[in-house]
């Protein structure tokens, strides 16, 4: 039987062959996400940059500096997470991935979910906020919603940040809300695993006449 990590390394590996949409004919490598397979907390940004790459690594330049950062400012490493985007390849230029693009992608991003099963679902930044909400990521920003069993919650990208420091307090004040969010994840997921008993029968009385 195949296990869940040797699941996730194949769709990986499968994915640096991907010739699904017209990115494969200018990327350097494919960036299908890092992490632990039994990682509570999934954060999926829009798209890799120069340096992921050159890399093949999701979130390696300055807004990886500012995730880890992040991450830090709630006890937790870059180890502990699993991170990916919603678009494997580099666009050119760093522009904004496309739609067609998007949808190319969407099969290996929904197949690493389904093996990822996390608890809460990040996005950073508009394209990967997309995919749940049709909103403005200014007005939904560090509100989470529940779809289906999964947690998600919104948070700007470290890169806006990056270029408007305004948001900066904005993304460690949302941040501030994740613990207590996967907490809540956490009792749901035990709560609905745990199997309900059934009450004993009750006892037959016995007729003496």
């Amino acid at each position: 039987m195949t296990t869940r990590a040797e699941a996730l390394a194949l769709l990986e590996d499968r994915m640096k062959d991907c010739q699904k949409c017209p990115l494969a004919q200018t990327r350097t490598r494919v960036v299908p996400g890092e992490g632990p397979v039994d990682a509570e907390l999934v954060f999926i940004g829009e798209a890799p940059g120069f340096n992921e790459d050159r890399q093949g690594r999701p979130f390696v330049g300055q807004a990886g500096q500012l995730l880890t950062e992040l991450l830090q400012s709630i006890g937790l490493r870059r180890q502990d997470v699993y991170i990916t985007n919603i678009v494997k390849c580099r666009p050119p230029n760093n522009r904004d991935p496309m739609p067609n693009e998007i949808e190319a992608c969407r099969p290996w991003l929904e197949s690493q979910l389904e093996v990822l099963a996390p608890l809460v679902i990040c996005t950073l930044g508009r394209h990967s906020m997309g995919r749940y909400f049709k909103m403005s990521i200014s007005r939904i920003h560090g509100q989470p919603a529940k779809f289906g069993d999964v947690w998600v919650m919104p948070f700007f990208h470290p890169a806006a940040a990056l270029h408007n420091q305004a948001l900066r307090p904005a993304l460690f004040a949302d941040f501030q809300k994740l613990p207590a969010l996967l907490d809540q994840a956490r009792a749901e997921r035990r709560a609905k695993s745990t199997p309900v008993k059934e009450p004993p029968p009750e006892p037959k009385q016995l007729s003496l006449f």
